[in-house]
């Protein structure tokens, strides 16, 4: 019985010196050191913000001739329909003013009064030159050729005026956008007749605010879009009084090759809301945001320092720095979970003792790489 304990002892021990001894003899495990991050960085550069404000304008013609009749009467004949390209100079329409036809006889009457008048005085003139009457005779004469001039002048100009308004013609070049008339149509002085726009550019139209306006001068760009096609324009003129129907201010730009742009038509435009020259600018997604505040990582030393930055205005791809950095720091620009204060990091193409270049390190984190807490800039 003893000794087949004492056996069954023996095999325990020995087992347990084949689980232990293993063990005890493997090697220990050698810490590898973890690779230092590398980063790239760059120093601020100045430049320029462009910042643009979506807002909607009306197309009109650079010019634009609204036309009224300057007499009433009744529409004889009509020349040109809506759509037509007219000249100047070029006739319209006619209108029965029941005034031309007087006017024409009152001017023939005065020049008839005016030739008998011419002829008598050529008389005159011959009898006072062979002493044949008085000066006083003579002068009267004169006086009479003159009187008669004057009145055939004032029936003339009556009848220009009566065939002018009878005639109505284009006072520019252009399209006729409007024509409102048919023949036997009654129109007054104030019916309007038709419109044209003037050959050439067209122009936008559009309103502002207060804080818009102050930021914008004559010559900025401007760009117009309509149906998926981009045209470029310039500001012409900006109002310096407010409209009172819409408390904002009246802008009017140009636009270059906009023809197929319709008058009249609504477009949707981007004008300048900010801007700012020659100012330290980086890269917008190297600013993060920790409650509200902004700041930035920089190289310094081969460790990376956080620095507090205050942000101007910004873009899609660069920000103003109004404080915190100079033009000589090394801001890094790509995103690492290791960017902490203090760590040691390595710059893009920078030299390590073994000889060898750090390589580009991936900007962006890895699947699973949780993000940091505090946000950065869009």
């Amino acid at each position: 019985m003893k000794k087949g304990i004492i056996i069954a002892g023996v095999v325990v021990v020995a087992a347990c010196a084949a689980v232990v001894a293993p063990r005890m003899l493997k090697p220990k495990a050698v810490l590898e050191e973890a690779p230092t991050p590398v980063v790239q960085a760059q120093m601020p550069e100045l430049g320029d913000i462009v910042l643009y404000r979506n807002l909607v304008g009306t197309v009109e013609p650079s010019d634009v001739v609204y036309i009224y009749p300057k007499a009433a009467g009744e529409i004889t004949n009509v020349f040109v329909k809506a759509g037509d390209m007219v000249t100047e100079g070029q006739e319209l329409c006619t209108i029965d003013t029941k005034q031309v036809d007087s006017a024409r006889l009152s001017m023939e009457a005065a020049k008839t009064a005016l030739d008998n008048a011419n002829s008598n005085l050529a008389r005159q003139q011959a009898l006072y030159s062979a002493g044949d009457i008085a000066y006083a005779s003579f002068e009267q004469v004169q006086m009479q050729a003159k009187s008669a001039k004057i009145q055939y002048d004032q029936a003339k100009l009556n009848y220009d005026y009566q065939m002018e308004f009878s005639h109505v013609t284009a006072p520019i070049s252009g399209k006729v956008e409007q024509c409102d008339v048919e023949v036997h149509d009654n129109v007054a002085q104030q019916s309007m007749i038709c419109v044209i726009s003037g050959e050439g550019s067209k122009a936008i139209t559009f309103s502002v605010t207060e804080k818009i306006v102050d930021q914008m001068k004559v010559g900025d760009s401007v760009i117009i879009e309509k149906n998926g096609k981009e045209y470029q324009g310039s500001i012409t003129e900006i109002s310096s009084m407010i409209d009172a129907a819409t408390g904002l201010f009246k802008i009017k730009a140009s636009v270059e090759n906009g023809d197929a742009l319709p008058t009249g038509s609504v477009v949707s435009l981007y004008v300048v809301s900010d801007r700012v020259s020659q100012v330290m600018c980086i890269p917008v997604d190297a600013i993060y945001y920790s409650g509200g505040d902004a700041y930035v990582y920089i190289y310094s030393g081969g460790v990376v320092r956080q620095l507090p930055v205050e942000v101007g205005i910004y873009d899609s791809v660069q920000a103003q720095i109004l404080s915190g950095l100079d033009m000589t720091d090394q801001v890094i620009t790509t995103w690492s979970s290791e960017l902490v204060e203090g760590v040691p990091v390595k710059l893009v193409g920078e030299v390590d003792r073994d000889g060898s270049t750090a390589e580009t390190a991936d900007s962006e984190p890895e699947a699973g790489q949780e993000q940091p807490e505090d946000t950065q800039a869009d």
